[in-house]
């Protein structure tokens, strides 16, 4: 099963939907409810990512039989540091997101504690690629 989203940078009243519509299919699939939870909240933190960050992005979600694997990908400013980016708390997010209630610099080490594996790629001033697995099992 895939599914693909568009996103749109700084369009934060559609942020969520994403992982809200995945949560969905998951609980019809009968996927147990605390992977759910993982899983919702590693994907929502990568398409608050793209929506404060970038200018636009794509989610690709593949539902396998043991697994689901999402990519995420966006154009963008990039990662100028990865490993400082994962420390708790470290953001770029502007002082204008940082009011509505986000980039707290919590994102990128939510995505890795609730994942059971995760790759970035940054370019910079080209954009982010992520990969989220996470095992059902």
């Amino acid at each position: 099963m895939e599914f693909e989203y568009e996103i749109t940078g700084g369009d934060f009243s559609r942020a969520g939907f994403a992982s809200s519509h995945l949560k969905k299919i998951l609980k019809q699939i009968n996927i147990e409810p605390r992977l759910i939870k993982k899983i919702v909240i590693a994907l929502y933190e990568a398409e608050v990512n793209i929506v404060a960050h970038a200018f636009e992005g794509r989610i690709k979600v593949s539902i396998e039989p043991d697994r689901i694997i999402m990519d995420v990908t966006d154009k963008g400013p990039g990662i100028e540091d990865i490993d400082r980016a994962m420390e708790d708390g470290y953001s770029t997010a502007s002082e204008e997101v940082r009011e509505m209630g986000f980039g707290a610099g919590m994102g990128l080490s939510n995505i890795k504690n609730n994942s059971d594996d995760l790759e970035i790629n940054s370019t910079v001033d080209e954009g982010t690629e992520l990969r989220i697995v996470k095992r059902f099992k």
